[in-house]
């Protein structure tokens, strides 16, 4: 293994340290949803730092080896792919952070037949599955799962597309509940940004090892399908 090799598996190391501080914010998020747990709301704000500091420190990395070694052909774009997938994944931190704040706002363990009525457990769901499948693809250096993550974000964006309705339905039922509506409402938000920045992670991996851009292909195909 030659010093650049071993420069870039130093990276995929902390790309993969700062994922299981992610992971665990998006799982915990959901315990946390279904319980009214304030402690492990705070646990999962409090990872954030963590979660920054690695961001930073993945992008000096890349930047000192775009500096030193020049990298070029396939290591040039696992570089160019890493700073995107990095990017997305604090940001998957981000919108974990910003869950566990409303849920901390809503003050009480949230209204079951709100979780059931809005499908919002449903996506949550949804986003484990494709977050664990997209760190296998990337793992594995497989397309083919990251082309069926993609294609899965249709869940999420079906279930967000028709929450304004539901939810002013059931405000319509329990007019004493419009706070944790209004909160559940900024949740699924949330869950739907985790779904597209996983999808970008997806196309990250098919650019870096299938020399292939797909993002513009695949935004029109999800607005289309949307519709």
């Amino acid at each position: 293994m030659n010093h650049l090799d071993k420069e870039l598996l130093a990276i995929k190391d902390k790309v993969n340290e700062m994922w299981s501080l992610v992971e665990f914010q998006v799982l915990a998020g959901k315990d946390a949803l279904l319980n009214g747990d304030e402690e492990l709301t705070n646990k999962i704000i409090k990872r954030g730092k963590k979660v920054n500091a690695y961001d930073i420190k993945i992008d000096r990395m890349c930047e000192n080896i775009f500096a030193l070694y020049n990298p070029v052909a396939v290591d040039l774009r696992w570089l160019m792919a890493i700073l995107k997938i990095n990017s997305n994944i604090e940001r998957i931190g981000d919108s974990s952070e910003s869950i566990a704040q409303l849920i901390k706002e809503a003050g009480t363990p949230i209204d079951p037949a709100l979780l059931e009525t809005t499908r919002v457990l449903e996506m949550y769901d949804a986003a484990e599955a494709m977050l664990a499948d997209v760190q296998r693809a990337f793992y594995e250096e497989n397309t083919e799962l990251a082309r069926e993550i993609i294609k899965k974000d249709k869940i999420l964006n079906k279930i967000h597309l028709k929450t304004d309705k539901v939810i002013i339905k059931y405000i319509q039922a329990n007019p004493e509940n419009i706070a944790q509506s209004l909160k559940v409402s900024g949740i699924i938000r949330k869950l739907e940004r985790i779904g597209d920045q996983i999808t970008n992670i997806a196309e990250e991996i098919i650019f870096y090892v299938d020399a292939k851009v797909v993002k513009h292909k695949q935004k029109k195909k999800r607005n289309k399908d949307s519709e």
